[in-house]
């Protein structure tokens, strides 16, 4: 299994950004999907996640409003917009793929993860 995530850069505070991720190697729509952050010095957060369909999306509370996740299993792609960006949102993105269909924020039901890819957001 392989997940490429990318998008990532450096934005100003209240700017946007669309991070991708590919995954290859297992069929996409048996799988939810989620992104995780992690800033410097601090543990991996639960960010947003996607059930296998699409219908179902979960979002931590610091980024619900200004996130948007979502997939297209034709393409085997998960997104995820961010608006309004603000400084601490700046960490390296992950997104990983959860060992059931449903929509998960524990890091502990995800089972492959991405390379990661840096956002930071400057003040």
């Amino acid at each position: 299994v392989q997940l490429q995530a990318s998008g990532g850069g450096s934005v100003q505070a209240g700017g946007s950004l669309r991070l991708s991720c590919a995954m290859s190697g297992r069929t996409f729509s048996n799988y939810g999907m989620g992104w995780f952050r992690q800033a410097p010095g601090k543990e991996r957060e639960f960010v947003a996640a996607i059930n296998w369909s699409g219908r179902t999306t979960s979002y931590a509370d610091s980024v619900k409003g200004r996130f948007t996740i979502s997939r297209d299993n034709a393409k085997n792609m998960v997104y995820l917009q961010m608006i309004s960006l603000k400084s601490e949102d700046t960490g390296v993105y992950y997104c990983a793929i959860d060992r059931s269909a449903h929509a998960t924020s524990s890091p502990d039901n995800y089972y492959y993860w991405g390379q990661g890819t840096l956002v930071t957001v400057s003040s």
